[in-house]
Formats: structure tokens, sequence, C-alpha cells
């Protein structure tokens, strides 16, 4: 059974191996992987200063971001992916990012792991008093856009933005 965690350094490992897995596909996208650019995350030193930052983006977000909780997906010791809840909207994630950001590594696609994440981060945005929820994919990610409506999101539309064409779906939180 999957869980959320706090990022953790403990994680290096399986995080790298996780990496791998992007890499031969092209890279993984968000996760917080903007808040640390070259810094070093084959290292342990790296590795371990860019998890404390992303706990700190809670409560203490650096260079201009809005606070977000930052979680990874685990099974068994495992890195399998992560998810993000951006706890309000600036003008960029209005247009492109949205409130709540998911990968998952490619070797554990395909299990329902991103859809059980995103209900748990539903949760959190509830408990946050977040009453609806905006998540965008790139246009041709099927899987990802799949994974939102299987959580009752409604697509808004479909536009170019500077991450590219996104979609945009919105999910309407009861209180």
């Amino acid at each position: 059974m999957p869980q959320l965690i706090e990022p953790s350094p403990a994680l290096h490992a399986s995080w790298l191996a996780a990496e791998a897995e992007w890499e031969a596909l092209g890279t993984q996208d968000g996760a917080g992987r903007h808040l640390v650019p070259d810094q070093g995350l084959e290292t342990e030193e790296g590795f371990r200063r860019w998890t404390e930052t992303l706990r700190e983006q809670e409560t203490n977000p650096v260079g201009g971001y809005v606070p977000a909780t930052h979680r990874w997906i685990v099974e068994d010791g495992t890195f399998l992916g992560a998810i993000d809840l951006r706890h309000r909207l600036n003008g960029f994630l209005f247009e492109a990012g949205g409130h709540i950001g998911y990968s998952v590594r490619p070797s554990a696609r395909g299990r329902g792991v991103a859809t059980w994440a995103l209900g748990e981060m539903l949760e959190e945005a509830r408990a946050r008093g977040i009453g609806q929820v905006l998540i965008t994919c790139d246009e041709d990610n099927e899987a990802s856009a799949r994974v939102a409506e299987h959580l009752g999101a409604v697509l808004e539309d479909v536009r170019d933005t500077v991450l590219g064409r996104k979609c945009r779906f919105w999910i309407t939180l009861d209180a």
C-alpha cells in the first residue's frame, strides 16, 4: 500500500533510480526540481539540502514561490513519485501550473498510484479550505487527464501557455 510522506534524504538511492527512469524518457516535470537548479542532487549533501527546502516550502517558501505542500509517493521504501499542493495560485499557476502537480516514475505507472495520491492530496486541499482546485497537464498527456477526470475534474479549456499547450481542469471540493 503506498503512502504519502514528506521528502526524505533516506530515499536518495531510490529517488536516483527513479530519476534514471525519467531521464530515459526525457525529464521529470515538477516535484520541486525548479527549487534547486544545479544543486547536485546526485550527492547526499545536495539531496539532503533539497529535501529540506521542499519541506520548508510549506511555511517559508523561497524565491517568490507560493507556499506548497510537497509529498512523495512511497511504497515499501521505494520512491514511486511526487505530488505537490500549492496553497494558492499566482498568475503563472493560474495560467499554466495549477494547484496540484504530480508525477509517477515510469515503472510504477498504470497501477492507480497517481489517482490514489491525487485523492489524498485533494483531502489536504479541502482541509486547507481550498474550495476549487486547478489541475493542468500537457494536451497530449492523456493519462494525467484521466487521473484528474476520475476524481471529478471538469475540463475548462485547452490553452497556449508559457509551458506549452495545457489542459486546465477544475475540481470543486465539498466543504
